[in-house]
């Protein structure tokens, strides 16, 4: 690092903090998510939209664990629900009355059809189950997935992610397959207009079947909006056109809503925006507030696919568990009796206007996006016009922290995703936060 973008540090972990992380760093294994390592805090509590660490600062949170705590920290009615269900039963496969509560209530809100679910403990096993659940619908054998998408870690999707989370640990699963997603900010087919862009993309899909593919596909995989890439939208009609091209090769379209999910974009699913309903979804993060579940939705003909539908042939030895069905039962009733829905439609515009007002205000502020409580913003060089630099993102990232805003400024691409539950109030609170930080980055460095 140059002594020009050497990182300025503006903030320190306290001391009661920095002494449990670094106890527990001779310990734990390489690997946590950057927000952890490069905070350092440790937390004791929270409450609604704010985090307390072990030293009793406190944090606005932008960040709700990456999408996966809908309703916040210390809800009433979740923490009761778990309490209660860990005192009674919390492991096993038999049937409770949670779970039973949990299923029926969640096919009144998935698309037309799609009433059929199977329960699962993390995002990547819920995402290998959809898999195997295409092959044996279709009794094929291929996939593909988008450039700049994400959908785990485990060896079976490793190579569907478009990013570089798989390098060095090839060889890959093989059949699986990659096609340019139409990203609004620079296309990857160098076209100028959105839709063009989508439109060449769908192009390049079609041929790429043609020519790479042994003509085994069994679905196509994609998120409705990109997480891991920076909360990206696609052009509209573009999810529309996959799901199209998936049907022309008798092949499934599998919506990955593990971020999308549960009212994060303002409607129950990603999908709901193009009024598309897929064969088969994945869902995951704030369907249980923060407990560890995730799940496969489809339909009943689907789901009734040999041998995804013999005893045992999609079952989980934590998926659906009694603990897990209270947690994302209670979830699930929050979010409906308390409209966080709309609540993610209502606060996610009044924050996506404050955030493309700083546009006008901050040099360092590129494109900003967004749909619900799903946002993004790019941070930009203002004199070569390129993604900011990551010493300078870091120095954000710890200014926010300092301020007492908890965010993921740490890289060019912000990817904003607070608690559902957050109000108006709270989500312009801290954009101005990082306004004040963005100001003194770009004075301290003269950008």
């Amino acid at each position: 690092m140059s002594a020009a973008t050497e990182t300025l540090l503006t903030y320190a972990a306290g001391p009661k903090s920095k002494a449990l992380f670094d106890e527990e760093q001779q310990y734990i294994a390489p690997g946590l998510q950057s927000i952890a390592l490069y905070s350092q805090l440790a937390m004791e509590s929270g409450r609604g939209c704010t985090l307390r660490d072990v030293d009793g600062k406190e944090y606005l949170d932008f960040v709700a664990g990456i999408g996966v705590a809908s309703l916040g920290y210390g809800h009433p009615g979740y923490a009761k629900a778990l309490s209660e269900q860990a005192a009674r039963i919390g492991v096993g496969s038999f049937t409770t009355e949670r779970r039973l509560s949990f299923v029926k209530n969640l096919a009144k809100v998935t698309p037309k059809g799609l009433t059929r679910v199977q329960l699962y403990s993390s995002g990547a096993e819920g995402v290998e189950a959809a898999l195997r659940l295409a092959k044996s619908r279709t009794k094929k054998f291929e996939f593909v997935s988008f450039w700049g998408g994400f959908h785990g870690k485990t060896g079976g999707v490793l190579g569907m992610l478009g990013d570089g989370f798989k390098s060095s640990l090839g060889p890959l699963m093989p059949g699986l397959y990659l096609s340019p997603y139409p990203d609004p900010r620079r296309c990857p087919l160098g076209t100028k207009g959105e839709h063009d862009c989508a439109g060449h993309c769908l192009d390049f899909l079609r041929e790429m079947l043609k020519r790479e593919t042994t003509g085994q596909l069994a679905a196509i995989l994609l998120e409705p909006i990109q997480g891991t890439n920076g909360n990206i939208i696609p052009p509209s009609g573009f999810f529309r056109g996959v799901r199209d091209i998936a049907h022309e090769n008798a092949a499934l379209l599998i919506s990955d809503e593990m971020i999308t999910g549960f009212g994060r974009t303002g409607k129950w699913f990603g999908c709901d925006h193009e009024g598309v309903v897929p064969d088969i979804m994945t869902v995951g993060k704030g369907m249980a507030g923060g407990f560890p579940v995730s799940g496969v939705i489809t339909t009943t003909e689907i789901s009734n696919s040999k041998p995804f539908a013999n005893p045992s042939g999609s079952s989980s030895s934590y998926g659906g568990n009694p603990l897990a069905s209270a947690a994302a039962d209670a979830t699930l009733s929050a979010i409906a009796a308390e409209k966080l829905v709309d609540n993610s439609k209502r606060v996610g515009a009044a924050l996506l206007k404050r955030l493309e007002a700083l546009k006008g205000v901050s040099p360092l502020v590129g494109a900003v996006r967004g749909r619900g409580l799903m946002l993004g913003l790019d941070l930009v060089d203002p004199k070569s016009g390129r993604p900011l630099e990551a010493a300078l993102c870091r120095e954000l990232f710890e200014d926010c922290l300092k301020r007492g805003l908890m965010t993921m400024s740490y890289n060019p691409s912000i990817r904003i995703n607070p608690p559902l539950v957050i109000t108006e109030e709270e989500a312009l609170s801290g954009a101005d936060i990082l306004e004040g930080a963005l100001a003194a980055l770009a004075k301290r460095r003269g950008l």
